[in-house]
């Protein structure tokens, strides 16, 4: 029994170095290396390594595991600032430049209004190429990714694609998202759930990659080929990102669109019988939720008994 024991611990532990080693984190350590070797040369890093006792040796490569871990865990503790940092929630000294960005942002928003509105009329009176049909429907799903107010724009394309997600719930049913999420997770069945964890994780795992190749930049200093390949990889981290995010925008879209009268079954609250009324009552509900309430409206609603 304590054979097997072992033998299964060193198996996990194996798997878990397997899964550290084989990250972004690697990459970046080797690339730094690299970038030494070509510095300093590979001759003068041979020669110190062969003068070493074998013990040395294998606390040098140990202590390098070891690097490799603790930076990996470092860089994914920052995978939320990170994320945030593109979303555009930017400290105060940088509020000039969270203008300029929103500015630029509510400028490029004005032009796919004004070319979908085109396209909408001359849909009307002569009809569309395919060409035009397919901007027509590009610019359609692209405005969705921004926020319906003005005041609510961000200054990056990111930032904007996830608030208009967090502003659809509110727009459509009343509903505040940020607020009910957290209820109407717990009420989601398995199924969904999973579908969201996945595309959470697969948006984190981008924020990750956009880190590691900013910190790759670093390797600059001593060799020119780390500054290019450092914005390249954070070029391509970008764009996974809001392919990422569009698809965990949807999912949660989705999770309230089919999902939200759990919402209100669970709290004992009466179904909205019309949109418009949908409206009112989600709003009440975000409310209640908000800051409880002490009137006598709504009723609730006893559970049904089998």
């Amino acid at each position: 029994m304590p054979t097997q024991f072992l033998e299964s611990l060193g198996g996990q532990l194996a798997e878990r170095w397997m899964a550290t080693l084989f990250t972004p984190a690697l990459v970046f350590w080797l690339g730094g290396l690299a970038a030494w070797i070509q510095q300093f040369g590979w001759d003068e890093l041979e020669t110190w390594l062969n003068a070493q006792s074998e013990p040395i040796q294998i606390t040098l490569i140990a202590g390098s595991l070891l690097l490799v871990a603790a930076s990996a865990f470092i860089v994914q503790q920052l995978e939320l600032p990170a994320l945030q940092v593109l979303e555009g929630y930017w400290p105060v000294w940088l509020s000039r430049l969270r203008r300029y960005g929103i500015r630029r942002q509510r400028q490029i928003l004005k032009r796919k209004e004004q070319r979908w509105q085109q396209l909408a009329r001359q849909r009307e009176q002569q009809g569309l190429t395919p060409a035009e049909t397919d901007d027509y429907i590009r610019l359609d799903w692209q405005l969705r990714q921004f926020p319906s107010q003005p005041g609510r724009l961000m200054p990056t394309r990111l930032g904007n694609l996830l608030r208009a997600a967090e502003d659809l719930p509110q727009i459509k049913y009343g509903l505040d998202a940020i607020l009910c999420w957290p209820r109407l997770w717990m009420l989601l069945p398995e199924p969904v759930k999973t579908d969201l964890q996945a595309a959470r994780a697969e948006l984190n795992t981008a924020a990750r990659v956009w880190l590691w190749g900013l910190c790759f930049l670093v390797w600059w200093i001593w060799a020119w080929w780390a500054f290019p390949i450092g914005l390249l990889i954070a070029w391509f981290a970008y764009r996974w990102l809001l392919r990422a995010a569009a698809t965990y925008a949807t999912l949660l879209e989705s999770a309230f669109d089919l999902h939200r009268l759990a919402l209100y079954q669970s709290l004992r609250w009466p179904l909205p019988t019309n949109p418009a009324e949908e409206q009112r009552m989600g709003q009440q509900l975000t409310a209640y939720l908000w800051r409880g309430s002490d009137s006598t409206q709504p009723k609730f609603v006893l559970p049904q008994q089998d």
